[in-house]
């Protein structure tokens, strides 16, 4: 049985479109049966078309594909809805979806605003509906075995955090010819308050948390306008404080010229450490205190049920980014099946970015702004 799928923005040009219905298809798990793809009507015509949509399946607005799509018989209309707009236009279709008994996959960061997720948040709660929020790189089979490592207490108690999300590509005025991704993801008015620290800061925060198992509690960061004339930052850098006493470092740039996206971690507990980075996925570098370092590889059996379960193609053969976000569709999807079968859904299948992650996502947003403004040394990461 394939979900019947709907998209909600995503359409021609769309980068991030793009990647979600690729990463929809991967494993078989769902059709794309709708779609509003631009608030420009043409546009979305003209993209639901090129994807081969029946054209009464395709919609002008997004209120008019719900509302159409709730009016359908209950075979035949869409049942989980992926909205893939910009930051400003996340927070009502996907209220509106939740609202009208839709299951929910939205694209990072949450909301435009903290008050905003918390919304969701309580609307997620009371309609009982699935959502699922894209941090892609929680997808990744080795990202999922260092967090089972530290779950297990192989390095023992947590110390020291290191995450890093440094990428190139705006270390010119790149809005100034208008770029479309470039100009919505720098604009106040499209990003909310941050820039690179809403974009990609809100990944590495996420990461931190997701394979630490832990909770950032203070926050002392510095923040950036590097290019001339930019409204958001395009740098920073953040120390962070944990819930068990471990404090860490964050650092996002969007100005490291010749850098791509080599998002890395590494955690340090008393008995050792761990290493990965995005630019060599498949390895999870192992340190301990009395013997040789180890690396642990994607599809290797002494990998975990989490990784395996994440995990497709046998050890040696390449494991991405698109991978990586078809694991989030992947076990959203068998969620959601469990649920219309009638049975539990297994940890492995539950183990996709929800409700909560999009909310701290937002406070990581407004407390480190918050704090690169502030003149005290520690801001409490208040939600």
């Amino acid at each position: 049985m394939k979900l019947r799928l709907g998209m909600i923005g995503g359409g021609q040009g769309a980068f991030i479109g793009a990647v979600h219905r690729i990463a929809a298809r991967i494993d078989g798990e769902y059709e794309l049966v709708c779609g509003a793809f631009s608030s420009n009507p043409e546009k979305s015509q003209a993209s639901g078309l090129l994807l081969g949509l029946s054209p009464n399946r395709i919609y002008n607005s997004y209120t008019e594909l719900i509302e159409k799509e709730k009016q359908l018989p209950a075979d035949e209309r869409v049942q989980v809805i992926s909205i893939v707009t910009p930051n400003h236009v996340h927070f009502a279709p996907t209220k509106m979806a939740l609202e009208n008994g839709f299951h929910v996959v939205l694209d990072k960061p949450m909301t435009f605003s903290l008050a905003e997720a918390k919304e969701l948040d309580k609307i997620v709660k009371a309609t009982g509906k699935l959502f699922c929020l894209t941090h892609t790189y929680t997808g990744y089979p080795m990202v999922k075995e260092a967090k089972q490592l530290i779950k297990a207490g192989k390095l023992g108690a947590i110390r020291k955090v290191y995450v890093e999300y440094p990428q190139g590509w705006l270390s010119s005025f790149l809005e100034g010819d208008d770029n479309k991704q470039a100009s919505w993801r720098t604009d106040p008015g499209k990003s909310g308050i941050a820039g690179a620290m809403g974009d990609i800061g809100t990944h590495a925060f996420n990461l931190a948390e997701y394979v630490t198992g832990l909770e950032v509690t203070k926050i002392c960061a510095d923040i950036n306008i590097v290019v001339e004339g930019r409204k958001l930052d395009d740098d920073g850098a953040a120390l962070l404080k944990f819930n068990n006493g471990a404090s860490g470092v964050l650092t996002a740039t969007q100005i490291a010229a010749g850098e791509e996206n080599n998002v890395k971690i590494r955690v340090y507990g008393e008995k050792g450490g761990l290493e990965w980075h995005q630019s060599d996925a498949n390895s999870l570098t192992v340190m301990y205190t009395d013997k040789p370092m180890e690396v642990w590889r994607t599809g290797g059996g002494y990998t975990s049920s989490f990784a395996q379960h994440n995990t497709r193609t046998p050890a040696g053969h390449p494991e991405g980014y698109l991978e990586a976000f078809a694991n989030l569709y992947r076990n959203f999807a068998l969620t959601v099946k469990a649920g219309i079968e009638g049975r539990t859904a297994t940890p492995e299948e539950l183990d996709f970015p929800g409700v909560k992650e999009g909310v701290r996502g937002m406070a990581f947003i407004e407390n480190v702004i918050a704090s690169g403004k502030s003149d005290k040394k520690w801001t409490e990461f208040s939600i």
